[in-house]
Formats: C-alpha cells, structure tokens, sequence
C-alpha cells in the first residue's frame, strides 16, 4: 500500500552514503511503526529500533529475553512504512556467531538497512547499567565475521557494539574495536562512554565510522549535534527519548482521567484526530482506492 516508496537496497545506500558525508546522522528510536513516520516527517536521517525498547514494549526488562522472530516482526513493520534506512539492535546476536549470521540474512529479509551486534555475554544487561559481562575478543570476532560473511547486500551495514569499556576499561575496548573492524565491521559502537577525552580517543584510534549512544540517564553525555561532529562521530542513536516521552504523558494521563474521572482537561496535550490522519494518509488512501474501485458490480 501506500508506504515506502524506497527499496531496502536504496535505503541501505542511503545510510552508507550519509555515514560518508562527515556530517552526522540522527536516529531517533521508533518504538512503533507510527513514530517512525513521524520521525521521518521531522526529517530526521534515520530510525533506531532500540532492543531496550522492545523489550519494555513487550513488559520484559533488557535481559535478552526478546526472540529474533519478535525483532524481525517489529523491525519489518517500523522499516516498511519509511523511506529512512532503519537500524537494528541485535543484542548479542541471538546465539553463536552461526546465530548472528542467521540473524543478520533475516533482518535483510526484512528490509532492514543496518544492525548492531554486541560482544556481552547472554543473557545482556542494558550498556549503560554496572556489572556487565564480555566475550573474549576471539569469541566477538567469530561472532563479527560470521555476521559479515553472511551479507549478501554488500550495502548492508554491519555495527559491532563493544561493552567492554566498562568491563576492562578504554585501552583494552579500543584493541577490541579494531580487532572488529579487522573481522568484517563497518561500524563501531562504543557503548558507555564517560566523556568528551573518551570520545575523543576512540575517534582517533578507530579507523571506521562511530556511533554515538545519546541515551537519558546513563553514563555518557548527552552531547548536541554539532558536538558529536566535532568529535568526529557519524551517527547519533536516541534509543528511549520517544518511548520515555510517551510514557511519561501515558503516567500523567492517565492519573488526571483516574482523578477526575474524565479526559476533557486532557485535549490540548493529545494529538488532533487530523494531525494523526495527516500523518497517516488518509487522503491519499482514499484517492488511491477510487482509483482503482471504478466500476459497477
């Protein structure tokens, strides 16, 4: 029907190009398919579809609980109504590197333009919370390079996330991250960084393109665009900002109508029924469908 109008093919190429342009890239996290049109309506240059999220969305905390078919099922639905390349949170890759290469053939399946595999041990615990536990390089590397040999899209882009920042500290991460770069990534994600010098660091000894994590509440700075390309970062993920939002409203709405028994002093912070058909299309639905339903029985 009426939603992307881009192949997965043109997105992939997309996100590739715009990892090149020395600008950076942002990608807010669309929990579902509806905030992802929104977020290309903003113009922003892509859409993060957040593990973390997920799980919550499911009521499961970030502890690898989710399936692969659960995140293929969301990640086709979110990447199918926008023409912005979508990337996906693999967690750890759903098992052995013979895993990540299935999961990676899946998410291309499903018209995903970049994913992210990390090197903790499973069951995972969010980046950004203490006592973490990491693979041996060795391990993440055949994990990298299963999932890089699996790409039948040379455009695909493959992320290797490393936790190991806080697990073994900044010099033995940054041995970690080149060694995935050298196993078969395109992208480095550097997760946990404790500020700008850290930041810095990673940037001028890693030779790949970087993603930065500019999650709430963690342990890296919620630097701004301009920061971010200053330090020279090509991508900039906001995994939870939108979910956060929502259920922050959701708590707050909800409480009022408890309260009061009634949603009538709510209005004016909910969206307008034409804002959401706007954003829907309803109109052109309705010219595609009489286009078509022009005759008689």
């Amino acid at each position: 029907m009426l939603f992307a109008n881009k192949t997965a093919s043109d997105k992939r190429a997309a996100l590739r190009a715009g990892l090149a342009s020395g600008t950076l890239l942002q990608a807010p996290g669309a929990y579902a398919p509806l905030v992802a049109m929104e977020i290309e309506a903003q113009g922003f240059d892509a859409v993060y579809v957040s593990g973390a999220v997920l799980a919550a969305d499911l009521g499961l905390p970030d502890i690898g609980l989710t399936t692969l078919s659960e995140v293929a099922q969301r990640a086709h639905q979110i990447a199918r109504v926008t023409d912005l390349p979508a990337i996906v949170d693999l967690d750890t890759g759903f098992g052995e590197p013979m895993n990540a290469a299935r999961s990676i053939r899946m998410m291309e399946d499903q018209g995903i333009a970049g994913c992210h595999i990390e090197d903790q041990v499973n069951p995972k615990r969010c980046g950004h919370l203490d006592n973490k536990t990491v693979v041996d390089t060795a391990e993440m590397v055949r994990r990298v390079r299963a999932a890089a040999e699996a790409r039948r899209d040379p455009d695909f882009t493959l992320i290797a996330r490393s936790d190991a920042r806080a697990v073994e500290g900044l010099d033995k991460a940054i041995d970690r991250m080149k060694a995935y770069v050298d196993a078969g990534a395109d992208m480095i994600f550097p997760e946990a960084l404790e500020g700008p010098a850290e930041f810095e660091a990673v940037r001028k000894a890693v030779a790949a393109p970087l993603l930065a994590n500019m999650t709430e509440f963690g342990k890296s700075p919620l630097f701004a665009k301009a920061e971010l390309e200053t330090l020279g970062y090509n991508l900039a993920i906001y995994p939870v900002t939108l979910m956060r939002l929502a259920m922050h409203a959701v708590g707050e709405g909800l409480s009022e109508l408890h309260a009061k028994g009634t949603q009538a002093g709510l209005l004016e912070r909910m969206q307008h029924r034409r804002d959401l058909y706007r954003l829907l299309r309803y109109e052109d639905y309705n010219t595609f469908d009489r286009g078509i339903f022009d005759f008689e029985v």
